[in-house]
């Protein structure tokens, strides 16, 4: 199991893979296990924004929820017990940061 992580700068649509691949900017697949292992990590509490992320679906965020994610990186490398864990934290916040940052910017998170 592992997650995917692609920035587009629109809402990706899943169904149109030509409108798809137009929009994308940027993509990272080479942290999905470790990113879907810590994230396995978080509490129960749905107060988490990043706790949304679906290891086995798609999950979605806007360029607002990726900002408001970014708050939430210091707690999850907190909960990173190896360097794989915390190699796919450092890069989710990464591509979170580059969401923030892009006018319109959407994160497809892509679960297995």
């Amino acid at each position: 199991m592992g997650i995917g992580i692609e920035l587009h700068s629109a809402r990706p649509r899943r169904l149109d893979p030509a409108h798809t691949r137009a929009t994308l900017l940027r993509a990272s697949h080479e942290h999905g296990e470790g990113l879907a292992r810590v994230l396995h990590e978080l509490p129960l509490d749905r107060g988490w924004r990043l706790w949304r992320i679906d290891p086995y679906d798609h999950t979605f965020f806007d360029q607002r929820e990726a900002a408001a994610a970014l708050g939430e990186i210091d707690r999850l490398l907190a909960l990173c017990v190896d360097e794989e864990q915390r190699a796919a934290a450092v890069d989710l916040e990464r591509m979170l940061g580059a969401c923030a940052a892009t006018s319109g910017g959407w994160l497809w998170f892509v679960g297995d």
